[in-house]
């Protein structure tokens, strides 16, 4: 009975193996949607610190790193909170000395959980709660603490944990924003900032990949905050999807991280798969090509990375490069 059990085993293992294995090189689609393997977080997890400001391999010139404000600064109390108005982001959370506030995808608003501890702390330092106080525009209901992992006190707003950012050097500063593709600038009431008020509502940043049609570019893939998505023509798709964006590279253009194909809307299905990196990390690929996010895209419907280096252009919900010159 163990040996049946055993044998039965295997042979499942080895269909496994073999539907990835083979899922890229095949005309049909893959029996399941997503195939899943190994850890799922996104390059740049908690920070790609200068994600979008320093060198770039294969992906076009950076813009230069602003020099940090001084740690006093940074690690100040936060003061009398006050709501900035961004061209870009409309309403904006800051604090009494006018920098940007942020808030982090991978941290928890219910219960409230930072996760963001060394050297993310350092690139991201966490806004102390002791002398926090609501100014205009802002209901005190939605100011909290949560105590850190080294028992100091950090304030929350709307539940979820408020950062600085190191490279915001003064006020009205918005360089954080977008930042891995999982910072924002924190709304008043805890939400993303987005131009229109109020932030992007809670169903919006659960969504996962989907489309929007864009004024000059068609039907585009964007991500869960609205942020496009790139493919990469260096890449490789069959017969296994390769990507030849590395370590510099992968600081601007972070990795797309798996999402359930039930999460998805528009997007094709066939040759919906993850693939394992060199590096460890799992990532998204649509019609088996790797793909990505740019840091240089501040807001939902920026297209800041088409066509950068000649080799980076939006994907199409079939996962083509849009506008790509034809080979």
């Amino acid at each position: 009975m163990n040996t049946s059990w055993r044998s039965a085993s295997l042979v499942a293992s080895a269909a496994a193996v073999l539907v990835l294995t083979t899922a890229c090189g095949q005309e049909s689609a893959p029996s399941t949607g997503s195939q899943n393997v190994g850890a799922t977080a996104a390059a740049g997890d908690y920070g790609s610190a200068g994600a979008g400001l320093g060198t770039d391999t294969g992906a076009g010139a950076g813009a230069g790193a602003p020099a940090s404000p001084s740690a006093a600064t940074q690690t100040a109390g936060a003061g009398q909170l006050a709501v900035s108005t961004n061209a870009e982001l409309g309403d904006v959370l800051t604090d009494g000395t006018g920098l940007t506030l942020y808030r982090f995808d991978a941290d928890t608003a219910e219960p409230p959980k930072s996760n963001c501890d060394g050297d993310c702390a350092t690139a991201w330092p966490p806004v102390p709660a002791g002398d926090a106080a609501a100014g205009e525009g802002i209901d005190k209901s939605k100011l909290g603490e949560v105590t850190r992992a080294d028992g100091t006190k950090q304030l929350t707003v709307g539940g979820w944990p408020v950062y600085r950012y190191a490279k915001d050097t003064k006020a009205g500063d918005v360089t954080g924003q977008g930042v891995g593709g999982k910072w924002y600038a924190l709304a008043p009431d805890g939400k993303k900032a987005k131009k229109g008020g109020g932030g992007l509502s809670e169903q919006a940043e659960q969504a996962g990949l989907s489309t929007r049609k864009d004024p000059k570019l068609g039907e585009v893939v964007v991500d869960k905050n609205g942020h496009t998505v790139y493919r990469f023509l260096k890449d490789t798709a069959w017969p296994d999807p390769i990507s030849a964006c590395t370590g510099a590279c992968l600081e601007k253009w972070p990795a797309v991280a798996p999402v359930d194909i039930n999460d998805t809307k528009g997007i094709q299905k066939k040759g919906y798969m993850n693939f394992t990196r060199p590096d460890g990390v799992e990532q998204q690929t649509i019609n088996c090509w790797p793909i990505y996010t740019f840091s240089g895209d501040k807001a939902p419907g920026d297209t800041n990375g088409q066509g950068v280096g000649g080799t980076w252009y939006a994907a199409a919900p079939d996962g083509k490069p849009i506008g790509a010159p034809e080979k």
